[in-house]
């Protein structure tokens, strides 16, 4: 994974670390872009996205055209943070981990699976499955401004 740029103050892996959605960017058969937002983790390098298979098109889109594209975008408009992470590189279908799933899902649902939506709770892997997004290029830019917003 080449750094291109890294203008964060933090570090991008603290970034990353926050429960933020990712806009994770594929290319149609017919080679229009498509961006689906969707929940993340950042781990051992690696974005790892969950991966609907029935009614999703964007797990097709990663089989047939892996190259692919992950923007992270943390904006408080009242106090005029904006950090951005933006990636480029390869993105596949793998095997879900139950301990992955707890991992990532817990970020955004919290610690007990007992109070998750039940939508989240025992994923089946015939239907799910783990986006694995590798990424070849990284920018990191810290594009904050001063506010005009006043915290309400």
């Amino acid at each position: 994974m080449e750094i291109v740029e890294n203008t964060l103050e933090s570090s991008i892996d603290e970034v990353l670390a926050r429960p933020l959605f990712c806009f994770l960017g594929t290319t149609a058969p017919t080679g229009e872009p498509r961006v689906s937002p969707l929940w993340f983790l950042w781990e051992d390098e690696y974005v790892w996205i969950l991966g609907d298979t029935v009614g999703k098109s964007y797990t097709g889109r990663i089989e047939a055209r892996p190259e692919s594209a992950v923007a992270v975008v943390d904006a408080e408009p009242t106090s005029g943070r904006v950090h951005h992470v933006g990636m480029r590189g390869r993105a596949e279908l793998v095997a879900l981990d139950a301990d992955r799933v707890r991992r990532l899902l817990g970020n955004y649902l919290g610690d007990d699976p007992d109070q998750w939506d039940p939508r989240f709770v025992d994923l089946d892997p015939e239907r799910w499955s783990f986006v694995r997004f590798s990424p070849e290029t990284v920018v990191a830019r810290d594009q904050s401004f001063a506010p005009s917003l006043a915290d309400e």
